[in-house]
Formats: structure tokens, sequence, C-alpha cells
């Protein structure tokens, strides 16, 4: 079978996808920390001691990094670790801030992004219907970014990879041109810098430089987007961080002091950076590298936004936050939350400005709240893995990740110190609110189970080897069939299905149609007229002498009740087996759109479903249930399907494929683990008399189910309307995540059951 992913397959292409924001940071840090050391008349005190101070924090947490990517390999970086180490406390304060960080990144870039078109076309400033050239320009932007995000990470490696290659280049281009016009001069450290009347302007310099460390989270948060086992991915990542923090590292210490030395940071009409290009390099080069340095800043607004896309699905593993809202679209990505940031920074951009330094200090602050708290996990965990015994390389890495702690933590402190008014007061504000906010959910949503135990238990519990049944069926009977009509063409599809299973069981076919009560009170949600009991009655005369004809035998029922409430009720009383409906039906509404009525059938703990999506392909109306696919995830939840699929499986002497994602596993040998599981499950099936075989991708469940059912053919899914998140989520979540994407997008019947 073919195999289709959109994930990321080395560090050059990860580099590519996610290192815009990094790469960017010479572009814009620079003007701001020139400006307060030229001003203050230290720059060429403090400037070398600023630098350094910066490189070796960058050295430090990218060292403490690479263990947060082989601890934590979900996508969910240090907000996974803050959560093992601290409890929900800690990841709910770190995504709180990641989530702000991501959203001044978008922001920071975009608005950079601008200024430089502005340094060579001073009209922007210009305005028109209200607002800024400039401004139209960061909105436009920043909308076309979310698109080409949403399209998947490999097209955004392939839209904003060559930028991010090309700025790459530019850096390379300025290091080399440095070296030939100036010779290699490192920046100075001057102790005097540490001197009480200097130490000020030097740690906030280092403070202002270092904005360019919202990039270390970045690529800790795409470990979950490259291919292999959990131990290759989170290599691939570091390597990727290695690529672009080093590209960045020495750009600051061999072009910082020639970007000193040539600029003026304080003509507001050009940035530093283009004021250093149009001296250093060539004619045309100079106008390359502003366009070079347009593309680049969107490639790091799009690298802000896949962080997004990633800690949106660690997030939603984890429970705090809906499970419709981290959804992957057809392109695998949580959408839903690029679409909200990019809302958010048109708003900024409309109405608080698009310069950069407008964001910065907010940009800066939350930058070391993270890294700082993400340090005190990692050094709690290597304390505990200390006790279990020591070695030199634990003793090593627990001092570096100690400096790296304590680096990030001196930063936080100077930024709140220095820049408070600035805007950093906000986060008193804005952090709350999302832990209050991720906590609610959590609560609502429970905790969320752990399929890994219950593996581990399966697979590691000694058995005897099953005899075969002298009995092949399952015993389910299906003898009594509802099937909810509302007088339209699309409602009547689910009439074929209902005559197959009759067929088979020699079962009774209950009709249901439910009409207007007589004080003429009409269905709001109907865009047709309303079924009244005079027409009701012709219209199931006709339907059942149809049915009559062919043999069936039938039962009729009008009901004056709301068409939901009508199916529940009756489905209810005992006698029904299986409740054959379709989608939609006379609200006309889209094909991509479950009914409402269907939703609230499925959310009741009715009788199984056997659903209908009609679409122009026969076999999404039509079945003989020859090719069954079930999806399983290792739950006991999950499970409950199988014994409806042994039932149907013996009946029509069904080929079944059992299913499973290893997407969002929890440790590195669970695709083992979901495959042996798998095996066992089949083994148990063709104990029974079944034709069974096992499928496990490492890809989204919802994209893969439709596309494994396209790839076999199926004439069947068998599902229960909610999987691993749990049945604490049923009170919440009306149907799984999974399970509405299959509705809205399957082309073959579903035959669902409600989690119990």
């Amino acid at each position: 079978m073919s195999h289709v992913t959109h994930k990321l397959s080395g560090p050059v292409e990860g580099a590519l996808a996610g290192g815009g924001d990094p790469a960017t940071s010479p572009l814009y840090v620079f003007g701001p920390f020139l400006r307060l050391l030229v001003v203050g008349g230290v720059a060429s005190i403090c400037f070398g001691a600023a630098v350094w101070l910066a490189v070796l924090t960058v050295v430090t947490v990218s060292a403490m990094y690479r263990l947060v990517m082989q601890w934590i390999t979900d996508g969910s970086g240090g907000s996974g670790l803050n959560e093992e180490e601290f409890g929900g406390w800690a990841v709910k304060i770190n995504a709180a801030i990641t989530v702000i960080e991501y959203t001044l990144t978008f922001l920071v870039s975009i608005a950079a992004l601008v200024t430089f078109v502005a340094d060579r076309f001073p009209g922007l400033d210009e305005h028109i219907f209200g607002f800024s050239y400039r401004t139209h320009l960061a909105v436009v932007f920043s909308i076309l970014v979310g698109v080409a995000v949403n399209m998947g990470p490999k097209v955004a490696a392939r839209t904003f990879g060559p930028a991010t290659a090309a700025i790459l280049a530019l850096l390379w281009a300025m290091i080399f041109a440095t070296i030939w016009k100036f010779g290699l001069h490192l920046p100075p450290l001057k102790w005097e810098a540490f001197a009480p009347e200097n130490l000020h302007f030097t740690l906030g310099g280092y403070a202002r430089i270092l904005a360019l460390m919202t990039g270390i989270e970045i690529f800790a948060n795409l470990v979950a987007a490259y291919e292999g086992p959990a131990r290759v991915r989170s290599r691939q990542a570091f390597g990727s961080l290695l690529i672009i923090m080093g590209t960045t590292s020495l750009t600051m210490l061999v072009v910082g002091p020639a970007i000193m030395q040539v600029s003026n940071p304080l003509d507001t009409n050009v940035s530093v950076f283009t004021q250093t290009m149009d001296a250093i390099l060539p004619k045309p080069l100079p106008y390359i590298g502003s366009l070079i340095g347009i593309a680049v800043l969107l490639s790091a607004a799009a690298a802000s936004a896949q962080g997004i896309q990633n800690l949106s699905l660690g997030l939603r593993y984890r429970h705090y936050i809906p499970a419709w809202f981290g959804q992957r679209n057809r392109f695998e990505v949580a959408a839903n939350p690029v679409w909200l940031q990019v809302a958010i920074c048109a708003v900024c951009f409309l109405f608080i400005g698009t310069h950069e330094e407008t964001y910065l200090a907010l940009y800066a602050a939350g930058v070391f709240i993270l890294l700082s708290l993400t340090g005190w996990a990692a050094v709690k965990r290597l304390l505990r893995e200390l006790r279990g015994g020591m070695s030199i390389g634990k003793v090593s890495s627990l001092a570096g990740v100690i400096v790296a702690a304590l680096l990030t933590s001196v930063a936080t402190i100077i930024i709140f110190e220095e820049r408070f008014t600035e805007g950093a007061w906000m986060y008193l504000v804005l952090v709350p609110l999302f832990y209050f906010l991720f906590g609610g959910i959590r609560n609502r949503l429970g905790s969320p189970g752990s399929v890994e135990d219950r593996l581990g238990m399966l697979l590691s519990s000694s058995t005897l080897p099953q005899q075969k049944s002298e009995t092949y069926a399952a015993g389910i009977s299906f003898a009594n069939i509802l099937v909810p009509l509302d007088q339209s063409p699309t409602a009547e599809l689910a009439l074929a299905g209902a005559q197959t299973i009759a067929r088979n069981y020699e079962g009774t076919i209950h009709v249901l149609t439910a009409v207007d009560r007589k004080d003429g009170k009409k269905d709001t949600s109907a865009q047709l007229e309303p079924i009244y009991q005079d027409s009701a009655i012709e219209y199931l005369d006709d339907v059942v002498a149809d049915l009559s004809a062919a043999r069936y035998k039938t039962a009729t029922y009008i009901v004056e009740d709301e068409p939901a409430k009508a199916i529940v009720e009756r489905s209810k009383q005992g006698d029904i087996d299986l409740i054959c409906l379709t989608t939609h039906g006379r609200t006309l509404v889209s094909r991509l759109v479950v009914s409402d009525v269907t939703t609230r059938v499925i959310y009741e703990t009715t009788p199984p479903l056997l659903i209908i999506r009609p679409t122009d392909s026969w076999r999404s109306t039509r079945t003989t249930f020859r090719r069954i696919l079930v999806p399983l995830d290792g739950s006991e939840i999950a499970e409950q399907i199988l014994p409806y699929v042994h039932e149907i499986a013996y009946k029509f002497n069904s080929e079944v494929t059992l299913f499973s994602s290893a997407e969002g596993s929890e440790s590195d040998d669970f695709s083992e683990k979901i495959d042996i599981y798998l095996k066992q499950k089949a083994d148990d099936l063709d104990l029974k008399g079944m034709t069974v075989n096992t499928v496990v991708r490492s890809t989204a469940p919802a994209q893969t189910i439709l596309s494994v059912s396209k790839e076999l053919n199926s004439d069947l899914i068998m599902m229960v309307s909610h999987g691993r998140g749990g049945i604490e989520r049923k009170e919440h979540v009306k149907v799984g995540s999974v399970t509405e994407r299959i509705l809205q997008e399957t082309t073959c019947p579903i035959f669902l059951t409600s989690a119990r």
C-alpha cells in the first residue's frame, strides 16, 4: 500500500521549515541593542560583553534542549517536560507563555518585514482607508502565511524553506565579506562592562539580543514533525537547531562589530542591518539581501505558526485544549490555532501598529520565563536520574543545565526590572488568564488515560492458547431496524443498508417520521416546508408498499416531536437493535457537514447506528459488508466495537482489517506494541472463523483511516463514538474528533456504537 506523509525527513529540511525565526534575529535585534549603548555612550565598553553573554547563553541552552528533545518527543517540548517534572500547574504556565511567545514572534517577524520593505520604499508610511500601507501589507502577508502553513510542514518547507536557505547564505556572505573587508575581529570582552556604572547597559543589551532564543523551543516542538522513531526524530531536530543557531551565533560574533562600526543606530529611517549591507556588500547584493530578508521574515512567521500547530497537538493529547481546536485538517496539521493567531495579529497591526520595537518588550520577557522554567525542570529531571546511579556524563549534563537555568533566570529578572512598564506587566494578566482557561478545560475533559499501561499488561500477560469455538457467531441480533425518514430522497438512501441487514436477519424495518406539532409550531432548523401529518401518512404508506412488495416486514410510526428526540425515544423502547440513517436530510446542509439530528442521535446511548454519508460515489450509500475497516487505539472503549465486528463479519463472510495509528504515542516502542496488540486481536477473530489483516501507520488517525479505507475499497468502517480520549469526555464532546472527521469525509458507510 502507498504511504503518504507530510512529515519532515531530515535536519536540513527541518532547519529550513522551522529555522526562520532565530535565523532572522540579526535583522532586527542589533537596532534596539545598539541604540541603548550609543545613547548611553558605552558602546565601546559594553558591546562585546553583551554579545559574549548572549553566545554563552545560546550554547548552554542549546545543550539543555538536546536533553529536552530526547525526553519529550510528542511535540510539546518544554511544556511536556514541565508537566512531567512539576505537574499540571507548570505545563499550564509554560503553555500560556509559549502561545504568547509564538504570537509575538509572528508579530515581530511581520513587523520587521514591513520595516525592511519601508527601508527601500519610504512611501509605505502614507495612509489609505484610514491605515498606512505598512498596515495593509502586514495583514495581507499574515493571511498568506496562515494559508501556506495550514497546508502542512512540507508545503511550508517548500514555500519558506528557500527563504531560510537564502538568509543562511546571506548571513554567511556577510560573515565572509566582513572578514574580507575588516579582517576577523571578534567583539572585545572588557571587564569594565561589569562595573556598577556600566552593568545596567551590559545586561540591558544582553537582554535585547536574546530575543533570538525563542527559536530553540520551536525545534523542540518540531520533534513530532519528523519521520522515524523518537530517538531519530530528536536527533534530527537537534541537528536542525545546530544549523540555525550556529549560523546566528557566528553572525553576532563576526558581523556584530562591523554593524557597530558602519551603521548609525539613531537613523530611524533605515534599519542598521540594511545600512550594514549597503556598506559591506557590493551592489546589487544589498538589494538582493533586502528581498531575502523580506522572504525569510515570512519564514520566521511561518515557523511560529508551525510551533503553535505542534504545541496544540501536544496540549490536545494532554487534554488542555478541546479536541476540535487541535484537530488536524486534511494536511495533518492543526489549522484552527493558526487562524486564531493570524486574526489576533491582524487586529494588533490595525490598532497598535507595525513597528517591531512595539512588541519586543513583551517578546523578550516571555522568552526567558519559558526558558528558565524549562531549565529548572531539566535540573529536576537530571537530579532524579542521578539518584539512580552516578556517572561523569550525568554530572556534566547537570552542571551545564544548572548554568543554563541560572543564565535564563537572571535574564528574566533583568528584563522584567527594565521593561515592566513597557509591556512586560501584561504577562501578569495574560498568563493567569491562560492558566485558568487550560485548567478549566482539563477539569472538564479529565486526565488522559494511558493506553501504554494497558498495552503493557495485555502483551506481557501469559495466556493459554485458545481453541476454536463451536459457535462462530457473536449472538447479536439485528432483527429490528429503525429507519428515520423525512420525505427527502437523501434520507431514503438509508433504506438500502436496512434492507441488506433485514434480509440476513429476517428482520423488521421500522420506519419513523417526525411531524410538526398540532399547534403549528415549526421546526426552525428546516429549510424546506414542514412535514404535516396527512402528508406523512401518505408518504409512509407508499414506502411500506414498496418494502412489502419486496417481502420485507415493516412497521410505521408518526411522532409529533423534534426529529432527534423522536428517534432517540423510539430507539430506547427496548425492541430496536439498529438505527439506519443518513448524515443529512431535508435541511439541505453541505455534504461536508453532519446534521444536528445525526449528531444528537450519536450523542445519546442508543442502539448501534449504520450511518450513510451520501456522496457522488455509489460506495458511500450501498454496502455488502464484505470489506470492513476497524480502527482500534488500544483502549477498552475502542474494543467495544469488536462484538459487532464479530457478528457482522460472520454473517456476511467479511474480510476485516484492524487499523491503528501510532501518532501521538507516549514512548519509542508504542508502534511495536500496538502492532503486536492488533495481531492478538486479529488472532482472536481468526479463531472465530474470520479473515483478518492488520495495518499500523504513524500518521494522524482520521486522515489515515480515510486513506486506508480508499486503498482497501472498504465498504464499511466500524468504530466507537469516542476513542482513547476517554469516556469522561463524552459529557463535553458529543462526538470524538476522529469520529467527527470520518463522518464528514468518508466515502463508505459507518457502523457506529456509542462509547460506554
